[in-house]
């Protein structure tokens, strides 16, 4: 989405007067059927669309609504986000950027981390509605959660979603719609969104003109699933994407928002478009856009009556022109108006104050302590070892440790993307100050810049790690390197990530780090990596050069807590990738490529820098007594796996147990493993304990070219441990996965 004014409805709502008209009617009770919570939704919603003229139906359909105050419906804006926390509006927790909570592999974290979401939106809804302020970020349509597929490390946005997997995006993406929609059966918590409908991951920089092609296969095997799984999930609303589909426009696809959402899976929320989509729509080719319309009010007509409810923007505000000149009939409007409308009825918002749970959330559990301490929770769960060559965990009486490097005070890197804020960000110079003894010594100097050569002939900074007990560097990128279109303020390529590694002049700080701290031989002083990132990135000479390497993502206000209680052993680090590492760019097909063959861990065959699923512990995790109650199956039975999973270290620690499937016989191109099962465990040194999975039957499927499902006989393999599969896992010092193979009669 974009951030602009420029093309929008009502960016600034004069609000006082609207509110002043509305309290003034509201004391007079003119009784409206659709105030009347007795008469069903449909009823309600019928009734209020019969008073309203082509022009109030047109203004109610963009995301920036008008009062209406004969009526006493107050302003109301749909755009509201909510990522990793209440973003853009009053102070709220912030949660570790949506790919840290992916790598938690945690849908119980997820769903409680979207609860804590929802309540704090619901609190502040609630005493900004009641100040009679009604801006933008202020609803409770929040356009999350981002479930396209990060197919590509150079895809800014990446970050905002949970992978590059679709059973992992499709596993945490229901619990986070669980947590935002709520648990009561007559009202919405809140409404989450799924985006952006569909197959859209980059380039960012021709997201308004660009046609990504993709097999029926590749749809249904990969992009698809995760749409599927939150429509199965009831979410309200999904997002048409900016780009092309196979020839058509997104948020015009009669394919894709007809055939297969409506039609196949029986969506009756309502879909609304990306910011100024619709835009794209008369824009020629060539010019930026997509050239299918032939004018304002063509695209609007096109955008209704292909199912989109809600327009980003004011595309819509050429509809009554539309019924004008007979593009389309104000019945077609009203059919798309009443979906729309629906939300707003099940979220309370025309109902009387208390009528639902919610309305009695209160300011006091917005960033409260209990949702500071989820946020170091997700922190902690979300952060990966890479590397350790047994520096970590550190003590925290050593007498002196060196901190640096461009990230280690910025609260940036907290935050990556769609954020909140508040007046408590811990820095990463901050938690560890923190942790360690009042007797410890601790430097701090920048030393580097983010993503500019700054080298003086002399850097009083590299000189600390010669003569330090630890030298703690942290290095990568933020929001301002990597994102959206337009956000990232020091991207030359629109915010994707174009050239794959670490700013140079990174780089070459860590180089010379690391040879003031080995100028000593017979006391070469340990150097410890922490990389701050939303994306895969070239950590090659990072894995050469330090003792130990920490992938941090975005993790939070509590990211520099959480940082500091995984360098000092408080917990151990058990965050695991959810995206493959590629050792370079070369491994992988051109960006602009939507065919799967050759990305991700499904579909790579070489070997990359770090795989999928893969990350450390302070301990050793041993798989043992892996069985099958049945070795043979029908295409109907499911399986129950066992095996059993011992901590062998000396550390308490969490175990992410992964189960992957091959099938052995296929007819087609099938996905070298694919991830269908985990479990997050907490062991204690020595301990043990046996899990079951149920393999189902929809395990076995696989799609055939023309994107449907069939189960073949034949054989598959079983994989279950702590990371995929890949063989690199291994080398990097993964636990040995248990490999069990059964057949499908």
């Amino acid at each position: 989405m974009m951030f602009s004014c420029f093309f929008l409805v009502s960016c600034n709502t004069d609000q006082s007067k609207s509110t002043q008209t509305i309290e003034k009617n509201q004391s007079q009770n003119p009784g409206f059927p659709f105030y009347d919570t007795s008469l069903s939704v449909d009823e309600r919603v019928a009734d209020l669309i019969s008073r309203l003229s082509l022009e109030e139906k047109a203004a109610q359909m963009m995301n920036s609504t008008p009062a209406i105050d004969r009526l006493n419906i107050p302003p109301y804006d749909y755009w509201n986000e909510a990522l990793h926390g209440v973003g853009r509006a009053s102070a709220a927790t912030v949660f570790p950027q949506a790919i840290g909570i992916g790598a938690t592999f945690d849908a119980d974290l997820a769903y409680r981390i979207s609860k804590a979401i929802s309540d704090e939106a619901r609190a502040l809804y609630n005493a900004t509605s009641e100040k009679g302020n009604f801006n933008r970020y202020n609803g409770l349509t929040f356009w999350t959660p981002n479930i396209n597929i990060f197919r590509d490390p150079r895809w800014g946005r990446g970050q905002e979603t949970y992978g590059e997997d679709p059973y992992l995006m499709s596993l945490i993406g229901v619990a986070f719609v669980k947590g935002l929609q709520g648990d009561d059966p007559d009202h919405l918590k809140t409404a989450a969104c799924a985006k952006h409908f569909a197959v859209h991951s980059g380039p960012e920089q021709l997201r308004h003109e660009f046609n990504a092609t993709a097999t029926l296969k590749d749809m249904y095997e990969t992009y698809l699933p995760a749409f599927e799984a939150l429509v199965n999930e009831n979410v309200e609303a999904v997002m048409c994407a900016y780009n092309s589909t196979n020839g058509e426009p997104c948020c015009t696809n009669n394919y894709l928002l007809d055939e297969v959402l409506k039609q196949k899976w029986n969506f009756d929320g309502h879909i609304l478009s990306d910011c100024a989509a619709l835009v794209d729509l008369y824009v020629a080719k060539g010019q930026g856009g997509h050239g299918t319309a032939p004018s304002k009010a063509g695209a609007a007509a096109m955008a209704v009556k292909s199912g989109v409810s809600l327009n980003c923007g004011d595309t819509y505000s050429a509809l009554p022109e539309a019924v004008e000149q007979g593009l389309i009939t104000e019945a077609e409007i009203d059919e798309q108006l009443a979906l729309l409308l629906k939300t707003r009825f099940k979220l309370g918002l025309f109902d009387p104050k208390g009528s639902n749970k919610y309305d009695a959330l209160s300011l006091d559990v917005v960033n409260s302590e209990k949702h500071r301490a989820l946020a170091r929770e997700t922190a902690q769960k979300s952060i990966v070892l890479l590397k350790n060559n047994g520096i970590l965990p550190l003590k925290k009486d050593l007498p002196k440790y060196f901190l640096t490097g461009p990230n280690a005070t910025s609260t940036e890197v907290l935050l990556g993307n769609y954020y909140g804020v508040n007046s408590n960000m811990v820095t990463i110079l901050e938690g560890i100050s923190a942790a360690i003894s009042p007797t410890s010594q601790l430097q701090y100097r920048q030393g580097a810049m983010l993503n500019k050569d700054s080298r003086n002939p002399i850097n009083y900074a590299t000189g600390n790690a010669a003569n330090t007990d630890v030298t703690l560097v942290v290095l990568g990128l933020s929001s301002t390197l990597q994102g959206e279109e337009g956000d990232s303020i020091d991207s030359d390529t629109a915010g994707d990530r174009l050239d794959y590694g670490l700013p140079p002049n990174q780089i070459q700080y860590l180089e010379d780090l690391r040879e003031m701290a080995d100028r000593n031989p017979e006391d070469r002083k340990p150097l410890i990596a922490i990389v701050t990132g939303g994306s895969p990135v070239d950590l090659a000479r990072v894995q050469e050069l330090a003792d130990a390497v920490l992938f941090v993502w975005y993790p939070g206000e509590e990211g520099g807590t959480a940082i500091a209680d995984v360098l000092f052993g408080d917990v151990s680090p058990s965050g695991r990738l959810p995206i493959t590492f590629p050792k370079s760019l070369d491994q992988l097909p051109a960006y602009e490529d939507y065919s799967m063959e050759g990305r991700t861990y499904k579909y790579m065959n070489e070997e990359p820098m770090y795989p999928f699923g893969f990350g450390l512990n302070y301990t050793q995790f041993d798989y043992s007594n892996a069985a099958l109650n049945k070795t043979e199956v029908t295409k109907e039975e499911s399986l129950s796996l066992e095996v059993t999973v011992t901590n062998t270290g000396k550390v308490k620690s969490d175990e992410v147990v992964q189960v992957y499937i091959s099938d052995l016989e296929a007819s087609v191109r099938v996905p070298n493993f694919q991830f269908i099962n985990t479990k997050r465990v907490t062991l204690e040194p020595g301990a043990s304990e046996k899990i079951t999975f149920e393999i189902k039957p929809e395990n076995f499927q696989l799609v055939l070219e023309d994107g449907s499902k069939t189960i073949e006989p034949g054989s598959f393999r079983l994989y279950v441990g702590g990371a995929s599969p890949m063989k690199r896992s291994l080398a990097l010092g993964a636990p040995k996965m248990v490999e069990i193979e059964f057949a499908v009669n």
